[in-house]
């Protein structure tokens, strides 16, 4: 069983990012990620099929129901949620310690209940930032335009999204994504103030 990652490396820390489906968190964590070269970013699991060019190990780890419930069972996951009935995500216990050890911050993309968990159990070690996007209507029209989902999952990750903004306050910083360059040049500051200068990984 791996060690709990609280343990590891304490002069690494963690930042988790939480956002509505389409709010734009993923282009935002890649621009941080190119910025700093002491940074990490957390592969998530999850029971759900691979998508288009998804590949295993990169984007998602991709496991069976009956896989992911035996590494739940296992204690192999920091924090798990399931999202959709019955399409669970998570992080692994072994993801984390692997990248402290390497001497990298790491960075998680994690829905919204487990970037608040996540702040738990790490406390001042995790920053938890939540990119909103300018308004629901905004939402909807880039979920319509990236064109993965069907309008029936459009109109079910819109509901959710209203819901998961009111949790927006439980987070220590809120993002605004309406212009990228700005919001990014935001996020940019957030890290250097909270990781403080760029590091080596690995010295």
């Amino acid at each position: 069983m791996v060690s709990d990652p609280a343990h590891a490396e304490h002069d690494m820390k963690a930042m988790a990012f939480s956002a509505p489906s389409g709010a734009g968190k993923t282009t935002l964590v890649r621009r941080l990620m190119a910025e700093r070269n002491d940074l990490a970013f957390s592969i998530s699991a999850t029971n759900r099929p691979l998508r288009g060019n998804e590949v295993d190990g990169e984007d998602y780890y991709f496991f069976t129901t009956e896989a992911f419930h035996a590494k739940i069972e296992a204690g192999d996951f920091f924090e798990w949620e399931e999202v959709y009935p019955g399409r669970f995500y998570g992080t692994l216990k072994s993801e984390v310690t692997r990248h402290w050890q390497e001497g990298r911050h790491i960075l998680f993309d994690v829905d919204v209940e487990g970037g608040l968990r996540l702040k738990e159990r790490m406390g001042d070690r995790l920053m938890s930032i939540f990119v909103r996007p300018p308004s629901l209507e905004v939402l909807e029209a880039r979920l319509r335009a990236r064109g993965t989902d069907s309008a029936d999952d459009i109109a079910r990750r819109v509901a959710k999204a209203a819901k998961e903004m009111l949790r927006a306050p439980g987070f220590d910083v809120e993002l605004i994504n309406d212009d990228l360059e700005r919001a990014a040049s935001e996020l940019i500051s957030h890290a250097g103030a909270f990781l403080g200068e760029e590091g080596n990984p690995g010295e």
